[in-house]
């Protein structure tokens, strides 16, 4: 038999409920006993920052290998991107410049609102001037502390500029390794998902993280805590619905002519398991399916729906700007026009191949706060309260972004069958909900592998 049967004849148990709900519920509930105690007692609210802090740390320790295993497999997703001629090109080119365009977007309205700056917390002041002891050194001395004085010290230093110059020579060299680099990037897959899953593991400590941090800022500032975490998170909400619906939609009517609302509708059920679980990559195979439903080809597909949840993370672009910007404003050392391009330049190239996965976003905001401004990172525990609630519309952003992406792939290669998009689309050729096939558009025979391959994205 196909499905296996309890002695009793039954069939088995269903699927485990996905426990993320609960750390959900357990964050606002976190966040919401920090602002009572952070209002009711301030100054043993204050005392509660170590636990803020600590979190922090646990996030810390985890940039280094985050980010080497990204960087290095994300070098490779490139070069198997690069091989496929017209199609992987013109994808790659295009996630560049829609993640420079989100990143724009995210410095005009950061910069407009200027999130955090009536909190002004002063407790890291010490540290910073600690670190600007170091910030005198000479171009020529920055430039040899990248080079790290062992293959390995950059992990154990945690030098984020080191790791990051170690990942580029390691990804480089497999790459130049052709076939017999493969295991050892299959290796580093495993190490990758290891290390993620211990991530998996440190964020069931964000509800006594965001507890610890929110009290300690309420506790410090009082209303204005909850007056400028409100302003970002609507901020970023209302940024992210006018990128997807005036920049992604305009673009789409240009380049195809078709209705982004159209689009969307027809890709409902896939945001509603987005909303439900705060990862696009949960949607991920829909997305394949309903992309060759559509009418793309198969090869478009299967090349740029992967590639784009490595590559194209627009909604992660501006929430790392923003967020930045709060930090640093919050902590009374806002960054010039110059430290934010290279510091969320930083961040976009960091952030390869961590989409999807709970916490990566905060780790890859304290990694590029690490590597640029060391004296912000403690900041990042002002995010942990909110960041859950801001996850939806990174993963809805990035979702909506990479769905615009391969319809544009498609007609731009003209792997795109326009009268099949107009059907789905008005509802005459219904996606088949039971297998997740349609009637034949793109699909590989009965007993042969599917053409789209794996996804490229962890």
């Amino acid at each position: 038999m196909a499905v296996a049967e309890t002695e009793a004849g039954q069939a088995p148990a269903p699927k485990k409920r996905d426990r993320s709900h609960f750390l959900y519920l357990a964050v606002i509930l976190a966040v919401l006993l920090g602002i009572a105690v952070g209002f009711l007692a301030p100054g043993v609210a204050k005392d509660l920052k170590p636990i803020g802090t600590g979190f922090v740390n646990l996030i810390k320790m985890l940039i280094s290998p985050i980010i080497f295993c990204t960087i290095v497999l994300g070098i490779g997703s490139v070069r198997k991107a690069a091989k496929v001629g017209a199609v992987g090109g013109l994808a790659l080119g295009y996630f560049m410049v829609m993640s420079t365009v989100a990143l724009a977007i995210g410095l005009l309205v950061g910069n407009l609102i200027h999130p955090g700056t009536d909190l002004d917390l002063d407790a890291h002041k010490g540290e910073g001037a600690k670190q600007a002891k170091g910030a005198s050194e000479g171009t020529s001395d920055f430039l040899l502390g990248i080079i790290p004085k062992t293959l390995v010290s950059a992990f154990t230093e945690g030098s984020v500029l080191q790791t990051l110059f170690i990942a580029l020579l390691v990804g480089f060299a497999l790459q130049s390794m052709g076939r017999a680099g493969e295991p050892v990037l299959r290796g580093i897959g495993h190490i990758q998902r290891l290390v993620f899953r211990i991530l998996a593991m440190v964020m069931w400590a964000a509800p006594v993280g965001a507890f610890g941090a929110i009290a300690a800022v309420v506790g410090e500032t009082g209303g204005k805590a909850l007056t400028a975490l409100a302003t970002i998170m609507i901020a970023f909400y209302i940024t992210c619905v006018l990128f997807v619906f005036v920049v992604l939609g305009a673009i789409l009517k240009i380049f195809t002519g078709m209705n982004i609302f159209r689009l969307l509708r027809y890709l409902g059920r896939e945001f509603l398991l987005i909303l439900s679980t705060s990862s696009s990559e949960t949607a991920l195979p829909r997305l394949i399916a309903k992309m060759e439903h559509l009418g793309v080809s198969k090869p478009v597909v299967g090349i740029t729906v992967p590639t784009g949840y490595s590559f194209n993370l627009d909604g992660t672009a501006i929430y790392l700007t923003m967020a930045s910007l709060f930090i640093a404003n919050a902590l009374g050392d806002p960054l010039n026009i110059g430290e934010q391009i290279a510091l969320l330049g930083f961040m976009i190239i960091a952030s390869k191949g961590a989409a999807g996965v709970t916490g990566a976003g905060l780790a890859t905001l304290a990694g590029g706060l690490q590597s640029h401004r060391p004296e912000l990172v403690d900041g990042v525990g002002l995010i942990v309260g909110i960041d859950r609630f801001m996850s939806e519309a990174r993963a809805l952003t990035n979702f909506a972004g990479n769905a615009v992406a391969t319809v544009l792939v498609g007609t731009w290669t003209r792997e795109i069958d326009r009268d099949r998009v107009e059907r789905v689309l008005s509802g005459r050729a219904p996606f088949d909900e039971r297998t997740l096939l349609d009637d034949g558009h793109g699909v590989a025979p009965e007993g042969e592998p599917s053409a789209t391959g794996p996804s490229l994205a962890k």
